[in-house]
């Protein structure tokens, strides 16, 4: 008798990734999979569908550990640096993934036949779930690369920006480029709130006016309004908040290091 195939142990979601325990694996890492097994090698699964060699390893390392059991087995040794394989737990998940990218393919044609597809992504914006208070999409407008990280600056509604620092190997995972959709999510606590504009290293300051003030027994809340009708939430000590003087109506700025802001993308 012929074992039974192995159902995938996991849960795939639109936009079409696989989650894994409390982790997504992204459509680009389900690639790399399926080009590891075409390829036999974690080189030429890098090659193919244009990921360096160091980031392909992390996200196969990240996808062995998610999963239920291990996903990809290495050789090491060899003039060609040993050879890769997916385990049959591994081809199930491909196998699946393949069928439900061909659906989700006919889905997103009958969305575009009914002229709804334009809203998706800002309906899956407002439908994200996160722990930071300040969560914002928007387009990628430039991308500047270091030695080690790389600067992105976000364009988000009413014209504000954002400039986020992230590394190399995080851009290059989420295959960042200028245009793409992307977001930014920022702690309250990491947002540093002034009166008026100050000189300083934080590489974000946004103004606006103070649009809520909720008191708290240590902390309190503020909420600024940007002129294009972004929020920003801060969360700050009551003693910096009397000192401020902050009230419903002020002029205030929201400060914000550069390397505070996750950015993350819907894909």
């Amino acid at each position: 008798m012929t074992p039974a195939e192995p159902s995938p142990q996991g849960e795939f979601i639109l936009p079409l990734a696989l989650r894994l325990g409390n982790a997504d694996i992204s459509n680009r890492r389900m690639k790399l999979l399926q080009a590891v097994h075409h390829t036999g090698s974690i080189s030429g699964a890098a090659k193919a569908i244009g990921m360096t060699y160091k980031a392909a390893w992390d996200a196969i390392d990240i996808i062995n550990n998610l999963g239920t059991e291990p996903v990809v087995v290495t050789q090491h040794g060899g003039s060609g640096g040993g050879g890769a394989i997916l385990t049959r737990y591994g081809v199930s998940l491909i196998e699946s993934f393949s069928k439900l990218s061909a659906l989700q393919a006919q889905l997103m044609a009958l969305f575009a036949a009914h002229d709804i597809n334009q809203v998706t992504h800002d309906l899956r914006s407002i439908l994200m779930k996160t722990s930071a208070r300040n969560t914002f999409s928007g387009t990628v407008q430039s991308l500047t690369q270091g030695a080690v990280n790389t600067e992105v600056v976000l364009q988000i509604q009413g014209n504000d920006t954002l400039t986020a620092m992230i590394t190399n190997t995080s851009a290059e995972n989420m295959n960042l480029a200028v245009g793409s959709k992307a977001f930014a999510l920022i702690k309250s606590s990491f947002v540093i709130v002034s009166k008026d504009p100050v000189t300083t290293s934080a590489r974000n300051q946004l103004c606006g006016t103070v649009e809520r003030v909720t008191d708290g027994a240590v902390n309190a809340e503020i909420v600024i309004k940007l002129a294009g009708g972004n929020l920003v939430t801060a969360m700050i000590t009551e003693g910096s908040t009397k000192e401020l003087g902050l009230n419903v109506g002020d002029k205030a700025c929201a400060l914000i290091k550069a390397s505070h802001i996750i950015v993350g993308i819907d894909n």
